[in-house]
């Protein structure tokens, strides 16, 4: 009788902290425009280290994605030329690859003349910070650290509309 109480008391706990968990994975935080950006430091495939707190420009395009992801092959190309575009008006790309294979990860880079910074977080620590799950995800962060655009999928960088509204970002 006094076994059967304990058992009841013990799944009654289980219970309750099976419920707590899944309550807490249902709150995760998804970054919106005007919140402000997670920090993070990542060291670029260059060896150079950058976070959101110190990016060394004036605007950071920060870019989710990976060579698995169709949407993010069709988008690669006209980022990079959107960095080539802005490279000397202090805009900083940076690519974060969701890849676990690097191997593929290195191949893409040298395949397709990737001229942005990258690194890759194959955790996707990163990026599950950001309440990212799509790819690819491209937040426009500013100089004070807050998001003020956000993009959910593929989207053409070299676009006359793109290319004004960032220009009236960097002023």
């Amino acid at each position: 009788m006094k076994t059967d109480h304990i058992l009841r008391a013990l799944i009654g706990v289980l219970l309750i902290a099976v419920v707590l968990v899944i309550v807490g994975s249902l709150r995760e935080r998804v970054v919106v425009v005007g919140d402000t950006a997670p920090d993070f430091s990542v060291v670029t495939d260059n060896g150079g280290r950058v976070s959101r707190a110190n990016f060394g420009g004036k605007l950071l395009v920060l870019n989710f994605w990976a060579t698995w992801c169709p949407p993010c092959v069709e988008e690669m190309p006209s980022l990079v030329e959107f960095q080539r575009e802005f490279a000397s008006s202090g805009v900083v790309v940076l690519g974060i690859s969701v890849d676990k294979n690097e191997k593929a990860y290195r191949d893409f880079l040298r395949k397709n003349n990737v001229a942005f910074q990258t690194a890759r977080d194959p955790g996707a620590k990163i990026s599950v910070d950001y309440g990212t799950f799509k790819y690819p995800e491209t937040y426009i962060i500013d100089s004070r650290g807050k998001v003020v655009q956000k993009i959910i999928g593929p989207m053409n960088w070299t676009d006359e509309n793109t290319i004004s509204y960032v220009r009236s970002l960097i002023g």
